[in-house]
């Protein structure tokens, strides 16, 4: 099995030193922590508000591609799981 399949089948969900809200007056997601914020742009902030740590990450692509009607999102995706968990904001 390579990395990613292994990541593929994970069951990726947000940290428990972040919460997730919308922020109204910056029309934008916003990861909160104790020492500040993160501002997510779009695609991040769909992405993390379907983290459950329930579904995995074949699941989430799939449902990201039905409610954007695309297709192709896999390398995206990845791409940003990884970058997510590098910086400690999403746990495997």
């Amino acid at each position: 099995m390579s990395a990613d399949d292994d990541v593929l089948n994970s069951t990726p969900a947000l940290s428990a030193m972040y919460r997730l809200q919308w922020e109204e007056v910056q029309q934008a997601w916003v990861l909160l922590y104790p020492e500040g914020m993160v501002k997510l742009n779009g695609s991040a902030g769909e992405i993390i508000k379907r983290l459950d740590g329930q579904k995995n990450v074949v699941a989430l692509i799939a449902e990201l591609e039905k409610d954007f009607e695309t297709t192709g999102l896999q390398n995206d995706v990845l791409a940003f799981l990884d970058i997510a968990k590098q910086q400690g904001w999403v746990k495997p």
